[in-house]
């Protein structure tokens, strides 16, 4: 009778279940704490990677436009740029491998060689995979992280911070009535299509435009410090050292000249803008305002050894300025004389500012930074200037 009461209880007794509960809420626990722990190590290091692939791919793509756009050996500026910067920024703690096979230069859409690309990684092949917490419990020790970003050293149609100076761009010299060397072409040339009566050559100079194939104009990776001297325009030539003083919307005049070259002006030109000349003599402006350029960086000099500005306080020093060029052709078969010459932009030059003296300025070429307006059409192939950004 004593056994008969005692089977009914005991199939009624609860007490065991709070161990289940507590077991079940304890493996709970330790799946939330994995995944609050473990999981949000991941993520960060995700992101912290991404970061690092970002800054590579970036810096890899400004030392290929602004040291050396045609060395891309894993001894190279792109390269050594891209691990330097890549292993800077830390993943969780530590430097991730970034091998020079690591970065690599597609072409962009167009077929053109102006993208870089970079991968860093924490992981086991690279011996510095991320290791666990929780998740050891489990059997997973460690986890792999990567990332990939890649940059462009992009074509541009537009330019900011323009000098009022314009400078003819670059041709094809060929042997002429003037007896000029066949093919040569030197900072002492003069652009002829036509003799002194007004007939055309039998082998003009010829201009190839920044939008079409062959174009024969300045270009970053081979004209990078070519010394420049400007000279005041007063014999309506086209020659390569004669510069002709232009209004940079929306003002004119000597002051505003003045202005435009000490400072910035943020009128964003684009590419065939049509220019309006400053007529009147501006040795006085132009000297006043490239010594206040000056003035701006004064430690700052071209390093032959580099080809490159040092002993600058800026990132990038103030007297490095954009230079538009013109088209030559459009020139010599317009109008030379008065405030409505024809002057259109063929492309830009940047230039550092060395040196003032009677209205002539002495500098250097150099890459410069270009914008990219919807409203001003497809960039050129030939665009000198260039953007720095990330495409993914």
């Amino acid at each position: 009778m004593i056994m008969d009461e005692r089977l009914p209880r005991l199939l009624r007794d609860e007490r065991g279940m709070s161990l289940v509960f507590v077991s079940l809420a304890f493996m709970a626990f330790m799946a939330a704490t994995t995944l609050a722990i473990d999981v949000g190590m991941f993520m960060v290091a995700r992101n912290q990677a991404q970061n690092s692939a970002d800054a590579g791919a970036l810096a890899a793509a400004v030392a290929l436009y602004y040291n050396d756009f045609n060395d891309r050996s894993a001894s190279g500026p792109a390269v050594q740029n891209a691990i330097g910067v890549a292993q800077a920024n830390l993943v969780m703690g530590a430097p991730p491998s970034v091998l020079p096979s690591d970065v690599t230069f597609p072409n962009d859409p167009s077929g053109q060689p102006t993208r870089v690309a970079v991968q860093v990684f924490r992981s086991v092949a690279r011996n510095n995979a991320i290791p666990t917490f929780i998740a050891k419990l489990i059997g997973m020790s460690t986890v792999d992280i990567g990332a990939t970003a890649t940059s462009e050293a992009s074509l541009t149609n537009a330019a900011t911070c323009v000098k009022p100076w314009t400078i003819p761009d670059k041709w094809i010299e060929n042997s002429d009535a003037n007896g000029k060397p066949d093919g040569h072409w030197t900072p002492n040339s003069t652009f002829d299509m036509y003799d002194n009566s007004g007939n055309p050559l039998p082998k003009p100079d010829v201009y190839v435009p920044v939008d079409q194939l062959g174009y024969s104009g300045y270009n970053p990776a081979i004209d990078k410090g070519t010394e420049v001297v400007l000279k005041p325009n007063n014999a309506n030539k086209t020659d390569p050292s004669f510069y002709n003083e232009w209004a940079i919307p929306p003002g004119r005049g000597g002051s505003w000249y003045r202005d435009n070259i000490s400072m910035c002006n943020s009128y964003k030109q684009p590419i065939f803008d049509l220019l309006t000349m400053e007529p009147g003599n501006k040795v006085g402006p132009t000297d006043q305002g490239t010594q206040e350029l000056i003035d701006l960086d004064p430690g700052a000099y071209w390093d032959t050894g580099c080809s490159c500005v040092k002993g600058s306080t800026f990132a990038t020093s103030p007297r490095v300025g954009v230079v538009p060029v013109y088209d030559p052709v459009y020139y010599e078969t317009g109008k030379h004389n008065g405030r409505n010459a024809s002057l259109k932009v063929a492309n830009w030059i940047g230039v550092f500012v060395e040196g003032e003296s009677n209205g002539n300025v002495t500098g250097r070429i150099v890459p410069a930074p270009g914008l990219d307006l919807r409203s001003a059409g497809p960039a050129p192939a030939g665009a000198f200037l260039r953007q720095i950004r990330l495409v993914q």
